[in-house]
């Protein structure tokens, strides 16, 4: 059987969710529910496309001028084969970087079985649930609670200061996606 995620959004290009231009992997599904997330259209673990992992793969790699990819959501770490095997694959067959945002706090991410793998295939993780009263928004923190847990020496918390904190990307077709840790709210 392939390996599947649920899938809420692809964003082929942004500069507000990590260093430099990436892709962003919205994953589909959240149980944590943080008052004040800007994405709640994501907890729903039935909504999305169920799509298979290496095909996701193969979406990103298509795409072009982009230094990494941002894996967010959604909970991540509700998918944990999933995004293993999606980071395995982003790794082993390109030079591409990557950054999961998680609500998880890092001992709750320490006690998860895959964490110590995750930890290897990817170069930083967001770490916290989004608290409203500690709102922070700024350099990929949404709130002052959150850390950044750099798990390679790709980057350093330099580089995640000079992150803008929202952007408004228009489609193509007339779409607007509005992201980042400070988005504006319609």
């Amino acid at each position: 059987m392939e390996t599947v995620l649920r899938l809420h959004e692809i964003v082929p290009l942004t500069f507000a969710n990590g260093p430099g231009a990436r892709a962003c992997i919205w994953v589909q599904g959240c149980s944590l529910a943080c008052p004040g997330c800007f994405n709640p259209q994501t907890h729903d673990f039935s909504a999305g496309d169920v799509r298979r992992v290496d095909w996701l793969v193969d979406q990103v790699l298509a795409l072009k001028g982009i230094e990494g990819v941002t894996i967010s959501g959604g909970e991540p770490f509700q998918q944990p084969e999933a995004i293993l095997l999606l980071l395995k694959l982003l790794r082993s067959r390109s030079e591409l970087s990557t950054i999961i945002f998680s609500g998880f706090d890092k001992s709750e991410l320490e006690r998860m079985a895959c964490f110590e793998e995750v930890k290897v295939n990817v170069d930083a993780i967001i770490a916290g649930r989004y608290r409203e009263e500690q709102r922070l928004a700024s350099g990929l923190l949404g709130s002052a609670n959150q850390e950044i847990l750099l798990c390679s020496d790709r980057y350093c918390l330099d580089d995640f200061i000079a992150v803008p904190p929202a952007e408004v990307i228009i489609g193509a077709d007339g779409s607007i996606t509005i992201s980042g840790v400070d988005p504006l709210r319609l």
